[in-house]
């Protein structure tokens, strides 16, 4: 991030990182703008993520020294953060954005049961507590005692896309962590890589056929890929590099308050009580994650991230976690 300082002051860090988090927040704007221009959900995936992923196979064989002594993580990588994007995009053009946005910041909780599983993380109470509060969570939104009955949308399969996006986001955290070779550029631009093959494969599994795109469309594809999109990513990354974990975390909470938020006052969206009850469950949890860490004596290798160096479980910093 060469237009930025390599040394900022907390106050422009965390400036950026708003910034980033606003812009992953608005995102669900364009991909409802694409479905409604009749574009399938695998599509713009293909077309959006898999166009940067095209240019990322350079930087990857570039990179293929580095990272060749672990290229079994960068294949998982690549394939767990290629889910995650692919199914993230497909559940917010096809669902309620309030909806999935909460069952996707369910991330955490895989970060924790990943950690404790495979990293052996000794887990402080306040964790747990927090798990325990997003699966009450979860049950809230998807209807609690009402769960399938009229008045609540029973189980879907966007929500268990939105639900599969936040585990494979966690699960990608957790190998990202354990990838401590694999340098930030090649676990960045592998998830591109990743989503764009999926897409692929979505797509011609789906029978899409290209539509007739015209310039203008094409043009706002390519600019949410390489503009967006990229743009999203790398502020992300910066910010979350000269943040305290626990800070950035707290920060990262913008990213469902603007998406909820926007959708609900301009989206036509609405929430239940109970679904606003089970989506502050959610976020709470999301919140106690970021602010009690594995503890000490397990630390976490640092992240890299989508954004960072500092041991983070929140949604999105699984991209880059080093």
């Amino acid at each position: 991030m060469t237009l930025l300082p390599a040394h900022p002051t907390d106050r422009l860090a965390t400036g950026v990182l708003l910034f980033s988090a606003t812009l992953w927040g608005l995102t669900w704007m364009p991909l409802k703008a694409f479905i409604g221009q009749g574009l399938p959900g695998p599509l713009v995936s293909l077309l959006t993520y898999g166009s940067v992923g095209v240019l990322a196979l350079v930087l990857l064989w570039r990179d293929r020294a580095a990272w060749r002594a672990q290229w079994g993580l960068v294949l998982a990588l690549l394939l767990v953060g290629g889910w995650a994007n692919t199914s993230f995009v497909n559940a917010v053009m096809l669902g309620d954005v309030a909806r999935v946005m909460f069952l996707f910041y369910l991330s955490p909780v895989w970060s924790v049961l990943g950690g404790w599983l495979f990293l052996k993380e000794r887990i402080p109470p306040a964790r747990w507590v927090a798990v325990g509060g997003a699966i009450v969570g979860l049950w809230l939104v998807l209807g609690g005692p009402g769960l399938g009955g009229n008045a609540v949308p029973a189980f879907t399969w966007v929500d268990a896309l939105s639900l599969s996006a936040g585990f494979a986001f966690a699960a990608n955290n957790v190998i990202a962590r354990a990838a401590h070779r694999v340098p930030l550029r090649t676990k960045t631009f592998s998830v591109f890589i990743g989503c764009g093959l999926l897409s692929a494969i979505a797509t011609g599994w789906g029978g899409h056929a290209l539509p007739d795109i015209g310039p203008l469309l094409w043009l706002a594809l390519l600019a949410y890929g390489f503009g967006w999109m990229l743009l999203a990513t790398v502020t992300w990354q910066y910010g979350v590099s000269h943040l305290e974990s626990s800070r950035a975390g707290v920060i990262l909470l913008a990213e469902v308050v603007v998406s909820v938020g926007t959708a609900v006052a301009w989206g036509g969206e609405s929430l239940t009580p109970m679904g606003w009850a089970g989506g502050a469950l959610i976020a709470a949890a999301a919140l106690g994650e970021a602010l009690f860490p594995p503890a000490e004596g397990h630390p976490s290798p640092p992240l890299c991230r989508h954004r960072s160096p500092h041991a983070m479980n929140t949604p999105r910093t699984v991209w880059m976690n080093q």
